[in-house]
């Protein structure tokens, strides 16, 4: 049906594949599941997903290299998928571009579950700002120096140029500047920015908040340690 949420799932394993399409289909989403990476990035090119789960171990082209290949021409949600959490796939997952990560095995509900979370993060990207210490623009514009938001068009200028933030991205942003110079806990994003109703992982947070830096400035947010980060007023 044409208003199905359409997940592309790129996963080696058959039984996993096979089973987890098949999950995510009586829960009501269109799957178009693929067995390594190449054939994953065709299937994205021809259909263009609302968002995509991968592997991370996929032959061909791996997980973290696919989902490089998506964010180069797309914002689509991306989740990476990893049966090792403790390993260092799963921050060169979120630094390739993904927005969240699962570990294997999965219970079906908890990956229909945050699969929601994200969707309703990319589809309420807004937020409001109202901290006195920003400079209000006009418009819905804030001014932190040479950084520009514009919380109503969502979008971010750096020294007059235009910055490209994903939408989880933009969130995490729009946390910061709807309180400029407060402490946020990474507890605290998680659950106002990845919809967390519980303790997550907070290298999460921490790979997104060094994302953002590299686009707004590095000094921009400050680490406050043992609490959290600050956008600088």
């Amino acid at each position: 049906m044409a208003d199905q949420t359409h997940v592309l799932f790129v996963e080696d394993d058959d039984v996993i594949r096979e089973a987890t399409q098949l999950a995510l289909e009586r829960d009501g989403f269109a799957v178009t599941a693929m067995p390594d990476g190449l054939s994953g990035l065709e299937a994205f090119r021809a259909n263009r997903p609302d968002i995509a789960l991968l592997d991370v171990m996929v032959p061909g082209l791996d997980g973290v290299s696919l989902c490089r290949r998506i964010r180069d021409e797309s914002t689509v949600p991306v989740i990476m998928l990893s049966a090792r959490a403790d390993s260092i796939d799963v921050v060169l997952g979120l630094e390739a571009g993904a927005d969240d990560y699962v570990t294997k095995p999965f219970d079906g509900a908890v990956l229909v579950a945050r699969i929601r979370a994200v969707l309703r993060r990319f589809g309420h990207a807004g937020g409001s700002a109202t901290d006195g210490s920003a400079t209000e623009a006009g418009g819905g514009t804030l001014t932190f120096g040479d950084l520009e938001i514009d919380t109503e068009g969502m979008e971010v200028r750096r020294a007059g140029l235009p910055v490209a933030l994903t939408p989880t991205e933009m969130r995490l942003l729009l946390e910061f500047s709807s309180a400029p110079g407060t402490v946020l806990s990474r507890d605290k994003l998680l659950e106002r920015v990845w919809d967390y109703g519980w303790g997550g992982d907070t290298r999460v947070v921490d790979v997104h908040v060094q994302r953002l830096r590299q686009k707004i400035g590095q000094d921009r947010i400050e680490t406050v340690r043992g609490f959290g980060y600050k956008l600088k007023a």
